[in-house]
């Protein structure tokens, strides 16, 4: 209730943290970046994966989309190959009411051998269910029923292997956790590698008998035509195709077609077509509201401030108070303050609010892809059309956006060039 959301990727980019208390025990909360994947390509996916990988939580709640559930499957799969401790949230259960997508929680429960708790976030019993569950496995009174794990391919499993059991002889490391560094030596990213390295006190691009286990490996993989930007889509299509598996058992459709009119929203909304003339009206009459609209506020807080100022200069006169000093108080900090205000706050009351309107509309995503092509014809990110709107009504509040943006150069490029967007001001 704290904390300021956004659902277009990357709005969050930082943990938030709280706290509760459940029979007389505290607890901290830390509210990661939404992430699908811990296989990082963005900021925010990065510090999410950090915090899971890194950060010893003592349990690890991951909440899913209900009505979408296949899709974010996959995110918990990846954790559950680094922790036993995992909780399955399954939110927006009054949403998949109302498509008529049926859930059975435990089944899933029992396919997955973690807890699962279904949730509709409004509804406090819903999330008192969660609290007990998470004091359950916090105080080690419940494990996971199964020790959960993703089988791979043959030549995947056979690799994993041998790097786990020589990981298993050289460092004192869990099963899990060897398995799944294994994964990571085997996908070979340096970010999360050298994470690891750091995090883990394991020497990794150094370890002689390490680099020849490697090197056999990739030998093996060329034998079978597996080629080292091919391993990455092996893993994560294995994934998929589990979470696949698992979301036909457990999941129950009544209407097919329950996502067709969200697919007919989209197709008119990012149209070649239409797209542009849907977004040019919706920015236009928002502009519109909030150029002509903070008119009138503006004279009235003039009005008001300058009312209110005559009677400070009659009352600094009355009391013989020094005219350098009435001045410097009243024509100086008092005037100018007033007309920051009467000029700055009716613009912004009325922008902000209309453009977090549109976000919770879901719109502000289907902009950035509108204007992507455009943008990517400039050397620079889609996304950066969603902070030179919010740079209409503060150009500080649009330069602070572009951390919503992955790439450091086009982040750089959106910095300066949103600078030259005219504010309210």
């Amino acid at each position: 209730m704290h904390q300021h959301t956004g659902n277009w990727p990357g709005k969050t980019v930082s943990n938030a943290t709280g706290t509760f208390k459940y029979t007389n025990k505290d607890f901290m909360i830390v509210d990661i970046p939404g992430t699908y994947s811990l296989m990082s390509d963005s900021e925010e996916e990065e510090i999410a994966r950090n915090y899971i990988c890194f950060g010893n939580p003592d349990a690890t709640v991951v909440v899913v989309d209900a009505t979408s559930l296949e899709r974010n499957l996959n995110l918990l799969f990846q954790i559950m190959e680094i922790t036993d401790n995992v909780i399955l949230c399954v939110n927006l259960l009054d949403e998949a009411k109302k498509k008529k997508i049926n859930i059975d929680l435990k089944l899933l429960s029992k396919e997955l051998g973690i807890p699962v708790i279904g949730t509709i976030a409004r509804k406090k019993k819903t999330l008192d269910t969660l609290k007990k569950e998470i004091y359950t496995l916090c105080s080690n009174s419940k494990k996971s029923f199964t020790n959960f794990e993703i089988n791979y391919d043959k030549i995947i499993e056979s690799a994993i292997n041998k790097i786990q059991t020589y990981l298993l002889n050289k460092y004192s490391l869990s099963e899990k956790l060897s398995r799944w560094i294994s994964i990571k030596l085997i996908d070979g990213e340096k970010t999360i590698l050298k994470d690891i390295e750091k995090n883990f006190s394991i020497n990794i691009f150094d370890d002689i008998f390490l680099k020849n286990i490697l090197n056999s490996i990739k030998k093996e993989f060329d034998e079978n035509d597996v080629q080292d930007s091919e391993i990455k889509d092996i893993l994560i299509s294995r994934i998929i195709k589990k979470s696949e598996e698992i979301s036909k058992k457990v999941v129950n459709c009544e209407n097919q077609d329950y996502s067709k009119k969200d697919i007919k929203i989209d197709k008119i909304l990012t149209s070649k077509l239409l797209g542009f003339p849907i977004m040019f009206l919706f920015l236009g009459i928002i502009f519109w509201l909030t150029i002509v609209g903070a008119n009138y506020p503006s004279e009235f807080l003039f009005s008001i401030f300058g009312w209110l100022q005559n009677k400070l200069l009659i009352f600094a006169s009355y009391i013989n108070c020094p005219s350098w000093l009435s001045d410097m108080l009243i024509l100086g900090v008092y005037q100018t303050l007033t007309w920051i205000i009467s000029v700055m706050l009716p613009p912004m009351a009325i922008f902000f609010p209309l453009f977090t309107f549109l976000e919770d509309l879901g719109y502000l995503p289907r902009i950035a892809f509108n204007m992507d092509g455009l943008f990517r014809k400039c050397c620079c990110s889609g996304k950066q059309m969603i902070t030179m709107c919010m740079g209409f009504g503060c150009n500080s509040a649009g330069v602070v956006g572009c951390r919503i943006i992955n790439s450091p150069r086009e982040r750089l490029i959106a910095i300066l060039t949103n600078n030259l967007v005219p504010c309210n001001r």
